[in-house]
């Protein structure tokens, strides 16, 4: 591991150690490391670097609105292979939200979560993107089809 030094002023120490107080980390070097990983991230996506990504879409619908349900289920489905999962869960009398969870090649996973939140119908929309590598070694489980994996950049 390596290690470095940074000088703050101490009105920032002071913010900076009563945020991280706030947020529950245990010191100021996970604190750091995390901010750093957030800024590697960021500029990773913004930068087109990432070419697999993992993430989640989230979105809240009337679920009033059947065509609604069924034409998020339908495109969904048109797009298994960068599907892994979805989460449904009902917020109130009219509301749900859903998580869907992706995987796949940046452009794709980006453009479906895109046109997700785009749908006419759909409040709230957020996608969150990770940065993956591919895993270059094939296997298989319990001789199931052979199959990579994505992993999280560090």
């Amino acid at each position: 591991m390596e290690r470095f030094t940074i000088s703050l002023h101490d009105d920032l120490a002071t913010d900076f150690d009563q945020l991280i107080e706030t947020i529950g980390y245990e010191n100021r070097s996970e604190a750091v490391r995390d901010l750093i990983r957030q800024a590697l991230e960021k500029s990773r996506q913004a930068s087109a670097q990432s070419l697999h990504s993992i993430g989640v879409v989230s979105y809240v619908y009337n679920h009033h609105e059947k065509v609604m349900a069924d034409r998020l289920i339908g495109v969904q489905h048109d797009h298994h292979d960068l599907v892994i999962s979805s989460m449904h869960t009902h917020l109130d009398h009219d509301n749900c939200l859903e998580a869907v969870f992706l995987r796949g090649r940046t452009e794709e996973v980006r453009h479906f979560a895109g046109h997700l939140t785009a749908m006419s119908g759909i409040r709230h929309g957020a996608v969150n993107l990770i940065s993956a590598n591919q895993d270059s070694r094939k296997h298989s489980h319990d001789g199931h089809q052979t199959h990579t994996h994505l992993k999280p950049k560090n």
